[in-house]
């Protein structure tokens, strides 16, 4: 009876075994934004920076590839600021649209006329699988008849795409 109560004894005083199995997943973007074409603002006018071609600008082209419909909003937001200028000490408008320039899928016309627009940023659902091209207007007007001072100005177009 000794024997028996110490190897019960011995039993409940063994710690406990345990063992972790790591499950490991690594997944790829269905989803690649590419810049097609760099913007740059031309100056039409001494208080006036614009992409638009009639102003002398170029317009920047996002490219989006989406392997997966249905997966994905994409969401462009156009430049509301200058990333680097020369000092500047006046207010600056911008004024700005994002817009389908081309699509690789006939089934993706819709995208232009579905999108969704707030303060600068605009959202398209990617429902389709295929190439979206994007471009961006930006109009950035300084003061009331103000010349902008010489220098580089740049912004910035932030492309994101969005998992649903």
């Amino acid at each position: 009876m000794k024997k028996l109560a110490i190897t019960a004894l011995t039993v409940l005083a063994l710690p406990a075994i345990a063992e972790e199995a790591v499950i490991t997943g690594n997944i790829e973007s269905k989803c690649v934004i590419n810049t097609d074409t760099n913007g740059v603002f031309g100056n039409p006018v001494a208080g006036t920076l614009s992409t638009l071609p009639t102003d002398g600008g170029v317009m920047p082209i996002i490219r989006y590839d989406v392997a997966l419909g249905d997966a994905y909003t994409a969401r462009i937001t156009a430049p509301n600021s200058f990333s680097t200028s020369p000092s500047i000490d006046d207010v600056v408008n911008w004024t700005s649209d994002v817009e389908v320039s081309e699509v690789s899928d006939t089934a993706m016309a819709d995208y232009e006329t579905d999108k969704i627009e707030y303060e600068y940023t605009t959202e398209f659902d990617m429902h389709t699988a295929g190439t979206t091209w994007f471009k961006v207007t930006s109009k950035a007007e300084y003061g009331y008849g103000r010349a902008y001072p010489a220098g580089t100005y740049r912004a910035i177009v932030m492309a994101e795409c969005i998992a649903n």
